[in-house]
């Protein structure tokens, strides 16, 4: 099943496709009006409402639907880096070591986007693309064995984990660069996993205006969403609802000779086989101000 939010004239609805139109879930399984209620809810409250859905007539076109990020504000919004033995090696071409561990940051929930909704660059001048997938969990994981890890996956869909390089840098923790609002688009739904099979052999490609920057397949991971699922369950909970981005294959425009950065206007459609599309267009900066950014000033302030 294809999960999705989309806007209607009382707010958010939590709804399903069908063929080419929208079921509203309150209208199968009147409990559930959030999506993460949902993904708590288990395996069985899936299978009711693939039961109900099979009888159920759309009441919603879904082409003219405005669709919102298909998950409301995730407790965790998480991202792992240089997970695509590719993309690790292009950025050890820039002088990036390889990693001896798992990395991971963590993105802003705020940062969370509508699978459409424009990209607001802010302060930055080096904006750049990762197509990757994206997962939420279901099931509350918490010291989760590889061969659990499968059980404990609500769905999948796709992510656009948009970089600003240049405050990115500013730290080795990735996060302030990675979590400007709008910075985080995703959707268009949420797929159930037996409509994915094995999410370790599924193709990715992003076009920036059409041309094509990214092509990749998830078996070019060097961690599985099962390792990353331990690794991170074993230093916290997971809890339902939570996002969790696994990587970008190579092709992102700061490691393109020359590097090439996203402006107003440029349009980014990523896209994952099994899953969709989503498709973001950069506006011109909202941004009120640009802070003064002094360089080294903790050193300045040891050296007295």
């Amino acid at each position: 099943m294809k999960l999705l939010r989309f806007e209607s004239a009382g707010g958010p609805v939590i709804g399903v496709v069908s063929s080419d139109g929208i079921v509203p879930i309150a209208d199968l399984l009147p409990e559930y009006r959030e999506m993460r209620q949902l993904a708590a809810a288990g395996p069985d409250a899936l299978a009711r409402l693939a039961d109900k859905l099979a009888s159920a007539t759309p009441t919603v076109a879904l082409e003219g639907a405005k669709l919102l990020a298909p998950i409301e504000r995730p407790g965790n919004f998480l991202a792992t880096g240089m997970n695509y033995k590719k993309h690790c090696l292009e950025a050890v071409r820039l002088g990036v070591p390889p990693p001896r561990f798992q990395i991971w940051f963590i993105k802003a929930s705020n940062a969370i986007s509508a699978p459409y909704a424009d990209i607001d660059p802010g302060v930055t001048q080096r904006l750049d693309y990762e197509v990757e997938l994206g997962f939420v969990i279901g099931k509350r994981a918490r010291y989760v064995s590889p061969e659990d890890a499968p059980g404990h996956i609500f769905g999948y869909l796709v992510g656009n984990d948009v970089s600003a390089r240049d405050w990115q840098m500013h730290a080795s923790t990735f996060t302030i660069g990675k979590s400007f609002e709008t910075f985080g688009p995703i959707g268009p739904w949420i797929v159930t996993p037996d409509e994915i099979g094995d999410p370790h052999d599924l193709e990715l490609r992003c076009h920036v205006n059409g041309e094509l920057r990214q092509q990749g397949n998830t078996s070019d991971m060097i961690y599985s969403l099962w390792e990353m699922i331990e690794y991170v369950s074993t230093a916290f909970v997971l809890e339902p609802g939570d996002v969790v981005l696994t990587g970008t294959p190579e092709g992102v425009g700061h490691a393109m000779t020359p590097q090439t950065y996203l402006q107003p206007g440029d349009v980014v459609r990523c896209e994952i086989e099994k899953i969709g599309a989503i498709e973001n267009r950069i506006v011109a900066s909202r941004a009120r101000r640009n802070p003064v950014l002094e360089e080294d000033k903790i050193a300045r302030v040891l050296a007295g």
